[in-house]
């Protein structure tokens, strides 16, 4: 049976031989010179061996003891640097974060934000995973998501990370040349139009303010796609309307590519959030977190 002596009358004892006497050992561990003196005779007598030399005047090692003393601080200094290592964990995030967001989020907010990530937290890791449905995260073991805010689920916290978002009606000209410039959103019955399709099935109803109150149009067309770049891709090509986000076309719009209609009863939504479950995330995300809530935002519970 193999003995597990205790560490700490040896630290008693490598401190007393590190100050050479027992009455500043005993002030160092703020105990009683007598209880210190008692902890390395117990040892002497534990080991069968003389540690130190003890006279009125001095107190020495002697070659037991020495290597002994010699044993103990380095291996108390081994463990003092592993312990201070500890801190690093503490005061430098790291590990891996998992985000679920659509792809217009991810390459319009995500990247841009926080690609900063690379040079100022080197150990976290980020998982940016895409999908066109509403995911529990909690369920699928995200530690976040990305939403409008209108539809963070109930519970969780959620941090501004973009401003409202534009929603905006564009086509070719050759698209309006055939069929037309629509004035209201009720003329977009006699338009083929590009529909977003989630993956349960069913598509995202156009929304529209005429006279304060929101009109919802339900596209009709020959192309669905599940993907809002495609949405755009298809518009490009003359396919139909589509109805995007403003910021996702405002080139394709200044270089004459595609044409928006209807701008006066565009409809804004809430801004994206960042959302998750707790308070008591972990320093990874904490990081996640300060880096893209917008300036002046709180931490609203939606």
């Amino acid at each position: 049976m193999t003995y597990r002596e205790n560490y700490n009358d040896l630290y008693v004892f490598m401190l007393v031989a590190r100050e050479g006497s027992f009455t500043k050992a005993a002030a160092k561990l703020g105990i009683a010179q007598s209880g210190v003196s008692r902890t390395v005779s117990d040892l002497e007598a534990r080991f069968g061996v003389q540690l130190l030399t003890r006279t009125t005047r001095k107190l020495s090692l002697t070659k037991a003891g020495e290597q002994l003393f010699q044993t103990t601080q380095a291996s108390f200094q081994v463990l003092d640097a592993g312990v201070s290592t500890l801190a690093h964990f503490r005061d430098t995030p790291s590990g891996t974060v998992r985000i679920n967001a659509s792809q217009h989020a991810i390459d319009t907010i995500l990247l841009p934000k926080l690609k900063v990530f690379q040079q100022r937290y080197p150990d976290i890791r980020l998982e940016l995973i895409s999908e066109n449905r509403f995911v529990d995260i909690i369920e699928e073991q995200f530690d976040a998501g990305i939403r409008l805010g209108s539809d963070v689920g109930e519970g969780m916290i959620a941090v501004p990370i973009a401003s409202p978002m534009v929603m905006v009606v564009v086509a070719t000209g050759e698209h309006f040349q055939r069929y037309g410039f629509p004035s209201t959103p009720h003329d977009l019955d006699v338009h083929p139009c590009i529909a977003y399709q989630f993956k349960d099935g069913s598509t995202y109803d156009w929304e529209f303010v005429i006279d304060g109150k929101t009109f919802k149009h339900k596209p009709v067309g020959q192309w669905v796609f599940s993907d809002t770049y495609m949405e755009v891709a298809a518009a490009r090509e003359g396919l139909g309307l589509a109805y995007v986000p403003e910021s996702l076309v405002t080139q394709d719009i200044e270089h004459g590519r595609l044409i928006c209609v209807l701008k006066s009863f565009s409809i804004r939504l809430s801004g994206l959030y960042l959302y998750y479950p707790h308070r008591n995330v972990s320093p990874a995300l904490r990081a996640v977190i300060d880096t893209l809530r917008m300036p002046d935002s709180h931490f609203p519970i939606v």
